[in-house]
């Protein structure tokens, strides 16, 4: 997701002669009438309906059957699925690169002892822009320049010090990341209630963050993380010392969440820690010494995790609570094996979640679900489609704009499951092929395709979806294929 609004991109359309070659290309009748049209905001559509529900309740994919929401059926074409893509050593090696290479991301463990001014203010400006065109709020009225100005006020620019020493804290829930230090939704237009546009991302419960900068009703926190700077609630950071919060990132032995998302338990005694959500990919360290009495929050932990959760105390300082996750959660000690299969049964346990720009609806988007699902692995990413699609820590093919539809298509026919396709604004997860189609999971908003007559029907899809690549169309004109442009393998 780009901080700013994505676009579908400028169309080109193109002659009926070489529309009509597209169209030969793309496969059977039934991938024919199923030209969808994708970007990060809307791109496809609702699965097939199970055998239970009637088709006039639920609309399907043309081109994806029952079995295709399944990985199980993928994991069964693929080509060795239970191999090592990766191996630890291979994704630690890609992943220092990452840190030392990938422009997006910061090393706030490297930061200096102070802060210069000019850097704190080069942060905040970078995400908190003035808007330029009309918004709308949730009753669907326009916001005036009073209101803005007000937004902007609230950053309290003029309060930052010349240097200040560099404080350091832990996120303590998942909290969203804002654009500027209010919870005010704001939208396009007047009748849309989906993408906020003053929503960047979010960060998880364990998530160290440099704190800069306060807003003016001291409500806010400005942080940098190591894949996102912008505002967060001061209530979902505690401050602690630099040396507590990276030694607890790095202890061992750790459990990591490989489910969608799991809960801790309910714990009565320590509200703090209590059905606290932890995402895909939340790494935390097992308890070293339960309490004296073998409990933990008054549970016998062996029929779960016992974790060290970070809390935040009544004066914003930084400790460490037990909390239980039980052991019928989808957590595993330590990293997934990177394989094939694995891949498949990671990004499928996100089929159906609801979209969510920025990490909205307490979900994700697009670019989020990718980084989730390979984070399982331990593999770090950038956080946004823009800098995903370009970084030069990961084995990219740049697809030139001259490129042919016939060279394209070539190219993504050699795509392997797990790879990442990107157009403007958008990625997808290679998932498999099925009769020379490559077929995709990816997190999206809405969708286009083409119907019988050749008119665009467009409609509203609002989560991750399982989709045929070739027949997606950006416009009446113009193939989905032919607006890609990068392939990321997340391999050698």
């Amino acid at each position: 997701m780009p901080p700013g609004p994505a676009t579908s991109g400028p169309s080109s359309p193109t002659g009926e002669a070489a529309a009509r070659k597209r169209r030969a290309s793309i496969g059977p009748p039934v991938a024919l009438a199923a030209a969808l049209w994708v970007f990060c905001l809307p791109a496809l559509a609702a699965p097939e309906p199970a055998p239970a529900q009637s088709a006039s309740v639920v609309e399907p994919v043309i081109g994806v059957r029952d079995v295709h929401l399944a990985p199980a059926y993928w994991i069964a074409k693929a080509r060795q699925p239970d191999r090592v893509v990766m191996t630890p050593a291979a994704i630690a090696t890609q992943n220092l690169a990452m840190e030392t290479i990938e422009p997006s991301l910061h090393d706030i463990e490297s930061l200096p002892v102070t802060l210069e001014r000019e850097q704190v203010q080069a942060w905040i400006e970078s995400v908190s822009v003035r808007p330029t065109r009309a918004l709308y709020d949730e009753t669907g009225n326009e916001g005036s320049s009073r209101a803005i100005d007000r937004l902007v006020n609230a950053l309290d620019l003029n309060r930052i010090p010349q240097t200040q020493v560099t404080r350091y804290g832990m996120v303590v829930r998942r909290a969203s990341l804002r654009t500027f230090p209010t919870d005010l939704r704001v939208y396009n237009t007047p009748d849309d209630r989906n993408l906020d546009r003053f929503q960047e991302s979010a960060l998880f419960p364990g998530t160290p963050v440099a704190v800069v900068h306060e807003s003016r009703d001291r409500e806010w926190l400005f942080v940098v993380s190591q894949t996102y700077a912008a505002w967060i609630d001061k209530d979902a950071v505690a401050f602690g010392e630099k040396e507590e919060i990276f030694a607890h990132l790095r202890r061992a032995p750790y459990v990591v969440v490989t489910g969608a998302t799991v809960r801790t338990v309910h714990a009565r005694q320590e509200p703090r820690v209590s059905e606290v959500q932890l995402d895909m990919g939340v790494r935390l360290p097992l308890v070293q010494a339960l309490p004296e009495d073998g409990l933990v929050n008054g549970q016998h932990p062996y029929f779960g995790h016992a974790v060290d959760l970070p809390v935040r105390n009544d004066d914003g300082t930084l400790s460490f609570a037990p909390a239980l996750i039980p052991l019928s959660a989808d957590v595993a000690t330590g990293y997934l094996e990177m394989t094939r299969a694995n891949l498949l049964r990671q990004a499928f346990k996100f089929l159906g979640e609801r979209y969510g720009w920025g990490h909205s609806f307490n979900a994700r988007d697009c670019s989020g679900f990718v980084s989730e699902v390979y984070r399982s692995f331990g593999v770090l990413m950038p956080r946004n489609t823009r800098d995903q699609s370009v970084s030069p820590a990961l084995n990219r093919i740049e697809v030139d704009p001259g490129m042919s539809y016939d060279d394209r298509l070539e190219l993504v026919r050699k795509t392997e499951i797990g790879d990442l396709i990107y157009i403007p604004g958008h990625v997808m997860m290679v998932i498999g092929h099925e009769d020379g189609n490559p077929y995709v999971i990816h997190d999206t908003a809405g969708m286009s395709y083409q119907q019988a007559d050749g008119s665009l029907r467009r409609l509203t899809l609002q989560g991750v979806v399982v989709t045929p690549l070739l027949p997606m169309m950006s416009d009446e004109h113009r193939t989905t294929i032919e607006r890609i442009t990068n392939i990321q393998r997340i391999r050698p």
